[in-house]
């Protein structure tokens, strides 16, 4: 009798390697190609470019694009793949995090993912290292333990284990893009930190104009309708 744990393996192991095709080729997560456009992405994953989130404008433009497998939806009933946010450096797809359902990884070890995954990108290194999420409007600040990584001079692959959930996933990312990515994140923020005082004036500027205003067309009425 097939165990319960073997079963997970193969199904794994094949949903991975039926859905990628190049053996080694770090340019792509399974049909989602590193610096293609946003409205290309939100296509393919059968989404709405209205749906990305743009969290800084300048000095350049980072949206992501959060998907989620539906239940109804037309994803064979063995794929692990849970959600993936989809990250963009001035519109072109510069990192991908991908989180698999802890239900059809259940039992899986670090040794077994690795195995899958090393069947499709080759033999995988062990840093003792962190990787970043996600993106996110204050810096990239939530991350994980590397349990391996599988990468070359362009692209890198790095599978963890959630520390706070009982779920694996993957991080890659185009080291050009994230780098640029990431370097225009700390200048946002730097830029959003310099602004404050003044966007905190202007804010309140405007509210004591309004409330000024409310006030002013309040007053004729209720001057004529007052009764002491």
């Amino acid at each position: 009798m097939i165990s319960v744990r073997s079963l997970a393996i193969s199904i794994f192991w094949g949903v991975l390697s039926a859905s990628l095709i190049h053996a080694q080729d770090l340019s792509s997560y399974r049909d989602f190609q590193f610096g293609t456009n946003l409205i290309a992405v939100a296509k393919q994953a059968g989404m709405n470019p209205s749906e990305a989130k743009t969290l800084h404008q300048r000095p350049a433009m980072i949206q992501e694009l959060w998907w989620q497998r539906s239940l109804s939806g037309s994803s064979p009933q063995t794929d692990p793949v849970r959600d993936v946010v989809f990250c963009f450096y001035n519109g072109e797809l510069s990192r991908m995090v991908v989180n698999y359902d802890r239900y059809r990884t259940e039992g899986l070890t670090n040794e077994d993912m690795i195995d899958a995954i090393s069947a499709k990108y080759g033999v995988a290194a062990r840093p003792f290292a962190v990787i970043i999420l996600f993106s996110s409007s204050q810096v990239y600040n939530d991350s994980e333990k590397v349990i391996a990584r599988w990468e070359d001079s362009q692209y890198s692959f790095n599978l963890f284990r959630s520390s706070y959930q009982p779920t694996l996933g993957m991080v890659v990312f185009s080291k050009r893009l994230d780098a640029l990515a990431q370097a225009a994140i700390v200048r946002a923020i730097r830029l959003d930190e310099q602004e404050a005082p003044q966007r905190e004036m202007e804010r309140q500027k405007k509210e004591d104009a309004e409330n000024r205003a409310a006030q002013e067309r309040a007053r004729p009425l209720n001057k004529a309708n007052f009764r002491p």
